[in-house]
């Protein structure tokens, strides 16, 4: 639940708390992503078809095989997380889609734990249902998702990245994450 998140993560004061969802498209395609809350760094996690899509009729019960299941969705979560220093992973909020109900297996194995929104508050995740308007921009509702690749997902997020923002007194999402990256090795370099 929201309300045991550390306060730490409703001001943006301190990095490393991240909001996560789900950018949806046409026939189930998406992607996912995840904004960082005080920087506004965005990474977006490319969630391919699953083998026997379109193959295998669904049924109600059965398995995703859009590209976000639980299990999948989980897998690509883990796999962005240990892409960055775990300094920036302190928590992560997700709304309560049922993409992340393997979620107690990710925090086990990746260290962030997972907050959940409560529901039909959107709000309660902003700086990402903010980010996700701007990413409408390049994925427009109706359009199949699946069909961009990790590379051209990746392209779109670096776009964003380097996109100066009033909230940041103008300078990028990149600028402020490389700013907190030097200050915690300064603060490394002077304690070891």
């Amino acid at each position: 639940m929201i309300s045991s998140r550390p306060a730490e993560a409703e001001d943006g004061a301190v990095p490393g708390h991240w909001e996560g969802d789900l950018l949806i498209g046409l026939n189930r395609s998406a992607i996912g992503t995840l904004v960082e809350r005080s920087s506004r760094f965005t990474m977006l996690v490319h969630l391919p078809r699953e083998s026997g899509y379109g193959v295998i009729p669904r049924t109600k019960n059965g398995p995703a095989l859009a590209g976000y299941g639980a299990v999948t969705m989980a897998n690509a979560l883990k796999k962005t997380v240990t892409d960055m220093p775990a300094q920036l992973w302190r928590s992560l909020t997700w709304d309560r889609g049922k993409e992340l109900s393997d979620h107690a297996r990710f925090t086990i194995e990746s260290g962030v734990k997972v907050f959940f929104a409560d529901p039909h508050s959107p709000w309660q995740r902003g700086t990402n249902e903010n980010t996700n308007g701007l990413l409408r921009q390049y994925f427009p509702k109706g359009t199949d998702l699946s069909r961009w690749s990790a590379r051209e997902i990746q392209a779109v997020a670096n776009t964003l990245n380097t996109r100066p923002r009033k909230a940041l007194g103008w300078k990028t999402p990149a600028e402020a994450l490389d700013e907190y990256l030097k200050s915690v090795q300064q603060r490394v370099a002077t304690t070891g």
